[in-house]
């Protein structure tokens, strides 16, 4: 019994984290896995990525993004933590001065979304 209360706590800290919502109606975890895959094709991110499960993602110019979920670090510097991704997707620059990722003008909810389709792919 306590793997699984263990484990549903861990869930619910990642969905929180993430940016989910419980109240009737408002937006869940997998919704905003949804609308991260519909952002990242909005903003263009397959441009320079490839990411699986996003229509016509299949950029060279950046390193591809399939098993996010699993990875050690974003560009190769910062911890892959769900709240840093979200903050590097809007700010890299902020984070990694001079790295090559563009700042899109991606708003800090539209980031957690993105973030939550990432993490989805493992």
């Amino acid at each position: 019994m306590p793997t699984t209360c263990s484990a549903a706590a861990s869930a619910l800290g990642l969905a929180l984290s993430l940016g989910a919502t419980g109240p009737a109606g408002a937006a869940g975890p997998q919704d905003d896995v949804e609308r991260g895959r519909d952002l990242l094709l909005q903003y263009r991110c397959g441009s320079c990525h490839a990411i699986p499960g996003v229509p016509a993602s299949r950029g060279v110019a950046a390193a591809p993004l399939e098993a996010w979920g699993r990875r050690s670090y974003i560009a190769g510097r910062l911890p892959n933590r769900p709240e840093l991704l979200a903050r590097w997707i809007v700010a890299p620059q902020s984070l990694v001065p001079g790295t090559r990722m563009p700042s899109m003008g991606v708003s800090p909810a539209e980031a957690r979304a993105m973030t939550a389709y990432l993490f989805s792919l493992e």
